[in-house]
């Protein structure tokens, strides 16, 4: 089943507004941050200072809610920007399996933003009714993203609930009572933003298996996910393994706990170009309550993982434009 968002074939005020709707989520990650701090080094040295300094003292107070599920909004949620964000690729939700309402963890691939994840767990959309009867979609972000660099943000309710992506965080979630508790994690972790280019379905994944021991934990299922056109948003700048662009990269991913690849989009902005995305969710594989996994518990989950996102990608890339010769890399 194949839910399509096309592009408006319209007016230049819909192609207009498509073009801010996905600026306005480019500079939600990348220049929110420094915003953020501007505004909040602004009030305290100047006459507003007391603002700030209450606002910290909040801050403080409320430093627990990215681990306990965020704030998620109905309201934020119903905003026609995302109506338009998804307008512009367009973006398709592909569902190969039913999915009831249980707990489960939808597994996808990391990019430098991930926009099939953002739809899939938009949860007011046409996509997500029909993938789940769930409401209680939460989408994992790098922790020095969310906790560290969006204060104001913070403050503000979410479209979806994005939350920290630290173990604390997704077992809070999982181990809720109720059913319908779904967490979409992107698990290759920052470096493989650095892999993301166009052609090359590169995912690191042989040695992540955090996510596995808590799929266990909480007897959660794992589906497994694959967004076909992501790779071709953006163009990145040449870093092959060596060189000193890559060497650099890497050090201040150490650094910083974030990636920093160089890439651009349509006229060399940090617009990505207008390439359908199509998020394709495999079956759930059911996962059994196992309290205290052993160590071979989790490789063998993780290498039935493994074997079905690797089914998953065969069996679909010919429909979605991807060379029969070409096959996903595993690091």
């Amino acid at each position: 089943t194949t839910v399509q968002f096309p592009p408006q074939n319209a007016s230049l005020l819909s192609q207009g507004l498509q073009v801010v709707a996905v600026l306005q989520w480019v500079f939600s990650f990348l220049g929110l941050a420094q915003v953020c701090m501007a505004v909040l080094l602004s009030l305290l040295v100047g006459r507003a200072w007391i603002l700030a300094v209450l606002y910290l003292v909040w801050l403080y107070r409320d430093r627990d809610s990215p681990r306990t599920g965020g704030r998620r909004s109905a309201w934020v949620r119903n905003w026609a920007v995302w109506r338009h964000f998804c307008d512009y690729f367009p973006i398709s939700l592909v569902k190969t399996a039913e999915l009831d309402a249980h707990i489960c963890i939808f597994v996808t691939a990391e990019k430098e933003i991930t926009y099939g994840s953002w739809q899939e767990g938009q949860a007011n959309s046409p996509a997500h009714k029909m993938l789940i009867t769930s409401e209680k979609f939460y989408l994992h972000v790098l922790n020095p993203l969310y906790i560290y660099c969006t204060q104001i943000s913070q403050t503000l309710p979410s479209p979806q609930s994005l939350v920290s992506s630290d173990k604390t965080s997704v077992s809070y979630l999982l181990s809720r009572p109720g059913s319908g508790q779904v967490a979409v994690l992107a698990v290759g972790g920052p470096l493989e933003a650095l892999e993301a280019k166009p052609g090359e379905p590169i995912l690191r994944i042989r040695n992540q298996k955090g996510f596995i021991k808590l799929a266990l934990e909480h007897g959660a299922s794992l589906v497994p996910v694959f967004s076909f056109g992501e790779n071709e948003l953006f163009q990145q700048i040449p870093n092959p393994r060596g060189s000193w662009l890559r060497a650099a990269q890497e050090a201040l991913q150490s650094l910083l706990r974030v990636a920093l690849p160089l890439f651009y989009g349509r006229w060399g902005l940090l617009l990505p170009f207008r390439t359908p995305v199509h998020t394709v969710v495999g079956a759930p594989i059911p996962v059994q309550l196992t309290p205290w996994p052993s160590q071979a518990q989790v490789d063998s989950l993780h290498a039935l993982y493994v074997e079905r996102l690797m089914q998953l990608f065969e069996e679909h890339k010919a429909r979605y434009g991807v060379p029969a010769h070409q096959h996903l890399v595993l690091t």
